[in-house]
């Protein structure tokens, strides 16, 4: 059994979508979009939503890898009347910006209430 499940985000609405330029300018911001249902949409509903999306950074010869950042998500239609009854649902999508002088790679996981743990990986080059 694996951790984390992975599959191409073309056909499974669970992966995180990492999108970001992949030859960087050393010492430069980077801008980074995640997203979790880019070509599937994900229900974000009471019972079924993205909790959070985590993104990493693994510098090449590191030992380990760099927490950029997490977002958490907190309205998936719940209210005191019922679920998915307010109305407001929050949508599983964020930017990250951060700089580095070393090629490496992002990892993108997100955590699906039901579905458990997702990831991506994608290379950057300096």
């Amino acid at each position: 059994m694996e951790l984390y499940g992975i599959a191409d985000w073309k056909t499974e609405k669970h992966v995180p979508v990492i999108e970001v330029r992949e030859t960087i300018e050393k010492g430069a911001s980077i801008s980074v979009k995640v997203s979790v249902g880019k070509e599937i949409a994900h229900p974000n509903t009471t019972i079924h939503h993205i909790r959070w999306i985590k993104l990493l950074f693994w510098p090449e010869e590191e030992k380990n890898p760099y927490e950029i950042g997490k977002i958490e998500f907190s309205s998936h239609g719940e209210s005191i009347k019922g679920a998915d009854t307010s109305t407001i649902y929050t949508e599983p999508f964020g930017k990250f910006r951060f700089k580095t002088e070393k090629a490496g790679k992002l990892i993108a996981t997100s955590l699906c209430n039901i579905h458990g743990l997702w990831k991506s990986e994608k290379e950057i080059k300096v």
